[in-house]
């Protein structure tokens, strides 16, 4: 199976609402990336800002991967970490090499732009995901805590 890994550009309207379409699938969770989309002009916004990253990977013209990242700039020290919010692969088209084709394009583009390093969370039990970060790169055990806006 061939595919191509691109990145989104502003006018990739479609492409995006199918990438989101692909997440809420994948993640099982339809609700958080469907429910409300956002407007064309925010999407527009967003696929404008050099430092977020929309990638898919597209076959026969049919997006079967995704990665959603952002480049965060750095307090310490004049550098910047590039961090993978989401990264899904349709069912049908795993175990080909579509997630590592969109993680090597991500660290192309963090090479580019002098990015520090390239982060990534995997969930417990998710030893799919697990497998392929720790074939990637280093893994470091932390806590994740979501906190919520003051009201």
């Amino acid at each position: 199976m061939s595919f191509s890994v691109e990145r989104l550009q502003t006018g990739d309207i479609a492409r995006f609402r199918a990438m989101n379409a692909l997440f809420g699938a994948v993640f099982e969770d339809p609700e958080s990336y469907g429910a409300a989309p956002p407007s064309d002009a925010y999407v527009e916004t967003l696929l404008r800002k050099a430092d977020v990253f929309a990638l898919v990977a597209v076959a026969q013209g049919e997006i079967i991967g995704a990665l959603a990242a952002y480049e965060l700039m750095k307090f310490e020290q004049a550098r910047s970490e590039i961090y993978i919010y989401d990264l899904a692969v349709a069912k049908a088209h795993r175990r080909r090499g579509v997630a590592t084709a969109l993680i090597q394009r991500l660290r192309e583009i963090a090479a580019e732009r002098g990015a520090w390093v390239l982060y990534v969370q995997a969930d417990y039990g998710d030893e799919p995901a697990i497998a392929l970060y720790t074939k990637l790169g280093r893994r470091e055990d932390v806590m994740h805590f979501d906190i919520d806006p003051a009201k």
